[in-house]
C-alpha cells in the first residue's frame, strides 16, 4: 500500500476521490491491511463497480470490528451488507444480515442506526406485504429519531417510508409529494450514495409498476443528474441507463435498446440482480415484439435465472407458439404469487387469453380487479389498461359502441405518455370496434394508424397480421405523410420543399390533398390530426 492512498481517500469530504487509484493501492495488500484500510478497500471496490468484491471485504470488516469490540461500526457494516444483498436479489441472505444487524443494534444506545434498521425492516416488509399501516408507523418512529438526532438521512428515510406507504394505501399524489421531499437531502449530498441509489431505484421502479411513464421520466432524469458526477463506474450510473432504456422501449427506440440493454443488464448481475432481471425481461419484450422468438426466449430465461417471473411476456411467447391454454395457465400461476401491482402488470394479457379461451366469467373477474386497482392507485397508465380490459370484454359481449369511448380514452393516455406500441395496440382494437359498429371508414383509418406505428417500430408480427398492403390513415401516400409530418413540426412550405427536394407548388398540391383526405381546412388542424394519429 502506498503512503498516499489513505489521504487520497480521505479527500471524500472535499470531493470525490480517485477510487480507482485507491482500489489499486489497497487490493494487492489486502491480507495485511488494518481494519480501517480494509473498510476503505471495500468502499473503493463498490465505487469502481465491483459489488461482489466489496461485499466479500465488507463481511471480513464486519467480523473484525465485532472482534475488536467496535460494535456500532460493526452494526453499520451489517446494515450495509443487508441492503446490498437485498439489492443483489438474494432475499434470504439479506434477511440474515438484517437479523445480525438487529441483534447488534439492540444492545446499543438509541441512535442513528436504530433509524436505519427501521427503514430497511419496513422497506422490505412494505415491498413483500404492502402493509401500509405498518409502514406509516415506522415512518413516524424514524421521523422522531430524525428530529431528536438532527440527522438528514433519517429525515429522508422517514419521508420515503411514509410516501411509499401512502401510495400503497391509494393516496398516490400524497405519497409522491413525500417522496419528492425525501430526495432533498439526497440531492444535497447528505445521504450516503449506497442508500441514495436504493431510494432512487425504488421510486423509479414504483413508477414503472404504476404505469406512470411521466413520473418515471421525471425521476429517471433526476437520478441521472445525481449519478452523472459520480463517474462511469458508479453502479447507479448503470442502473440509471437501464431505466432510460426502459423508457426508450415505450418511445419506440427499439434498435438502441437491442444494441445496449443486454450488456447493461449483464453489468449488473451480481450487483443489482433484480434490476438486471428486469433489464433482460425488457430485452425479451423487444425481441418478442420484433418477431425474434428465439432471442426473446433466451432473454426471458436469463431474467428467470435472476429471479424475475418474466411475465406476462413469457406467457405471450407461448401463446404465439400456438399454445394459448398453456399461456393462460402460466399467467394463473404468476397471478397467484404476485403483489397487487405485480398482478396489474399481468391482468390485461390474462383477460385477452381468457376471452380467447372461452372463459368470459374469469375474464370478467380479472377486468373488475384491474378496474379496482386502477381506481385505487389512480394513475393514467393503470386506468388506460383498465379501459382496454373493459373494452375487450365489451367487444366479446357484442357491445362495440360501448367499447369505443374506452379505447379512445386509452389511446389519448398512451399518446400523452409517448407509449408507441401500446397506442398502436389500442388503435388496432379501435379498428375492430368501429368495424363491428358498422363504421367502415373509421375502422380503416384506425387500422392504418396501427399499421403505420407497427411499421415504424419494427413490430414484424403485428405488421404481418394487419396485412402488408395497407398504408397510412385515410389513404395518405408515403409522400403525403412526409409532408404532413414536416408541417406538424412547424415547417413552412419552402422549408418542406427544401427538405424533400420538391417544388413549393408540389408541396401546396400535397397539402390540398391531405386536407381533403383527413377532413380539415387549416395547417393547424392538419398538424393536430397528425399528432392524434402518431404521424407527427
Amino acid at each position: 500500500m502506498t503512503s498516499d492512498a489513505v489521504p487520497r481517500a480521505a479527500g471524500a469530504a472535499r470531493g470525490r476521490p480517485d477510487w480507482g487509484a485507491v482500489h489499486a493501492d489497497l487490493a494487492d495488500a489486502r491480507d495485511g491491511l488494518p481494519t480501517t484500510e480494509l473498510g476503505l478497500l471495500a468502499e473503493s471496490a463498490w465505487w469502481v463497480g465491483n459489488a461482489p468484491e466489496s461485499m466479500e471485504v465488507e463481511e471480513e470488516v464486519y467480523h473484525r470490528l465485532l472482534a475488536e469490540g467496535r460494535t456500532e461500526l460493526a452494526a453499520d457494516r451489517a446494515l450495509r451488507l443487508s441492503l446490498q444483498w437485498f439489492v443483489r436479489g438474494d432475499v434470504p441472505v439479506g434477511t440474515a444480515w438484517l437479523s445480525r444487524a438487529r441483534r447488534v443494534i439492540t444492545g446499543l444506545p438509541r441512535g442513528v442506526l436504530h433509524g436505519y434498521l427501521l427503514y430497511v425492516d419496513h422497506a422490505v416488509d412494505l415491498d413483500l406485504t404492502g402493509d401500509a399501516d405498518a409502514g406509516e408507523a415506522a415512518a413516524r418512529e424514524i421521523a422522531d429519531l430524525a428530529a431528536e438526532l438532527g440527522e438528514p438521512a433519517l429525515e429522508s428515510f422517514a419521508l420515503a417510508t411514509r410516501g411509499m406507504a401512502a401510495v400503497r394505501r391509494g393516496a398516490t399524489g400524497e405519497g409522491f409529494a413525500d417522496l419528492d421531499e425525501a430526495m432533498l437531502p439526497v440531492v444535497a449530498g447528505q445521504v450516503d450514495p449506497l442508500w441514495s441509489g436504493d431510494l432512487y431505484c425504488t421510486v423509479v421502479h414504483l413508477c414503472d409498476e404504476l404505469g406512470d411513464l411521466a413520473r418515471m421520466r421525471a425521476w429517471t432524469e433526476s437520478m441521472a443528474r445525481w449519478a452523472a458526477p459520480q463517474g462511469r463506474t458508479f453502479m447507479y450510473a448503470h442502473v440509471t441507463r437501464i431505466h432510460e432504456l426502459q423508457l426508450l422501449v415505450a418511445e419506440g427506440s427499439w434498435e438502441v435498446v437491442e444494441e445496449e440493454l443486454g450488456a447493461r443488464s449483464a453489468d449488473l448481475v451480481g450487483a443489482h440482480g433484480w434490476l438486471a432481471g428486469e433489464g433482460y425481461y425488457t430485452l425479451g419484450e423487444v425481441r418478442r415484439l420484433r418477431g425474434d422468438a428465439a432471442g426473446a426466449a433466451q432473454a426471458y430465461a436469463t431474467a428467470g435465472g435472476l429471479g424475475h417471473d418474466a411475465l406476462p411476456g413469457a406467457a405471450l411467447l407461448v401463446r404465439d407458439e400456438g399454445r394459448p391454454a398453456d399461456a393462460l395457465a402460466a399467467l394463473r400461476v404468476g397471478l397467484a404469487g404476485a403483489t397487487r401491482l405485480g398482478r396489474a402488470r399481468m391482468l390485461l394479457a390474462a383477460i385477452d387469453l381468457a376471452l380467447a379461451g372461452g372463459e368470459p366469467d374469469y375474464a370478467r373477474t380479472l377486468v373488475d380487479e384491474l378496474a379496482d386497482t386502477a381506481s385505487w392507485f389512480a394513475t393514467p397508465g393503470l386506468r388506460a389498461r383498465a379501459d382496454q380490459g373493459r373494452a375487450a370484454l365489451l367487444m366479446a359481449e357484442g357491445r362495440p359502441a360501448d367499447a369505443i369511448p374506452l379505447l379512445e380514452r386509452a389511446a389519448g393516455v398512451y399518446r400523452d405518455q409517448r407509449h408507441r406500441y401500446a397506442g398502436a395496440s389500442v388503435h388496432e382494437a379501435l379498428a375492430h370496434a368501429h368495424r363491428a359498429a358498422g363504421e367502415t371508414d373509421r375502422a380503416d383509418a384506425a387500422a392504418a394508424t396501427a399499421l403505420a406505428i407497427y411499421r415504424r417500430l419494427g413490430a414484424a408480427p403485428d405488421v404481418a397480421r394487419l396485412a402488408e398492403g395497407r398504408s397510412h390513415p385515410c389513404g395518405l401516400t408515403d409522400r403525403e405523410v412526409e409532408v404532413l409530418a414536416a408541417v406538424a413540426a412547424g415547417a413552412t412550405n419552402r422549408e418542406v420543399a427544401t427538405r424533400l427536394v420538391i417544388s413549393e407548388k408540389t408541396v401546396g398540391r400535397h397539402l390540398s390533398n391531405i386536407f381533403t383526405k383527413v377532413g380539415v381546412r387549416t395547417r393547424t388542424a392538419a398538424a393536430a390530426w397528425a399528432r392524434e394519429h402518431d404521424l407527427a
